[in-house]
């Protein structure tokens, strides 16, 4: 752990140097950050994690920081107890509102731990940052670490431009996905599903092609699922070229096995030739009542 440690900080230092992402241009803009600039703060995030130093992260003089719902500083939760990245990591990136998310597995002397990021980017700076971890069974209700040792290449292939849907067509699909939730039926709702659409969540094949973990869940959209009418939606991020939305939720009372909580909930879903074909989400079993802080 202690070297691929080194290899985020190495990274860092040989990509970034460890100075502000500003020296990285759209079209030469001072305001601008493109792909790869939105991708630096990802690393540099992390490299300033490693080094246990928030100090190293240019962030501005409002910034605000969640981890698991809760307002913390900078520098206290996972930031005192990260080692390093697993090989699993894939990066939501949002131009347009400077945006980046990214799903990632991280070391553990213990277990592997669920980890998902949101950093709001403003004058090259960091404004927002909201996370989320989930580190066993117990708090994700389902947790098959096993299944995430690698991405799976549809969610991070660019999407052809002529496959390409609107952001705005691409969020109204995204969004028939809690709508279909709250009426417990994506069949009722006409959620435009590819018929070998699947979803994962912690890990798990929930639905789709050889999915076991529920009667009748090889296709997604057909699968009988539980009627959610408190379920809640945000979305936090388009990935245009990947044609991702990416969506925190909350599924309200009824979403968890014991009845004894509620799913908090960060989403993905890959969406091209107008249907959604891929659903892959981090969840975590929180109390009733529990607000993301930044509702």
């Amino acid at each position: 752990m202690m070297q691929r440690m080194m290899i985020v900080v190495a990274a860092c230092l040989l990509l970034y140097g460890c100075n502000s992402p500003a020296d990285v241009r759209t079209g030469g803009a001072t305001a601008g950050c493109d792909r790869e600039c939105l991708r630096g703060f990802v690393n540099q995030y992390l490299g300033a994690m490693a080094a246990h130093n928030p100090d190293a992260l240019p962030v501005t003089a409002n910034i605000k920081f969640t981890e698991n719902n809760e307002v913390m500083e900078l520098g206290e939760g996972m930031w005192q107890t990260f080692t390093g990245v697993t090989d699993y990591r894939r990066d939501i990136l949002d131009v347009r509102e400077g945006v980046a998310v990214s799903f990632m597995v991280l070391e553990s002397d213990v277990s592997p731990i669920l980890y998902v990021i949101r950093l709001k980017i403003e004058d090259q700076k960091v404004s927002e940052i909201e996370t989320m971890t989930v580190r066993n069974r117990e708090e994700g209700m389902l947790y098959y670490p096993d299944n995430l040792r690698a991405v799976r290449p549809l969610m991070v292939s660019e999407v052809p431009v002529n496959q390409r849907v609107s952001r705005e067509e691409a969020v109204r699909i995204a969004l028939t996905y809690p709508e279909g939730l709250r009426t417990g039926s994506f069949v009722e709702v006409d959620s435009p599903m590819a018929d070998d659409a699947y979803r994962y969540e912690n890990g798990q094949l929930m639905a789709g092609p050889g999915c076991t973990f529920f009667p009748n869940c090889e296709v997604m959209k057909t699968q009988t699922i539980p009627t959610l009418p408190e379920t809640t939606d945000r979305i936090i991020a388009v990935d245009e070229e990947l044609g991702i939305v990416a969506m925190r939720m909350n599924f309200g009372r009824g979403s968890l096995f014991d009845g004894n909580g509620v799913l908090d909930v960060w989403h993905s879903f890959k969406i091209y030739d107008g249907l959604m074909h891929a659903a892959e989400a981090y969840c975590k079993a929180v109390p009733v009542g529990t607000t993301s802080g930044w509702d």
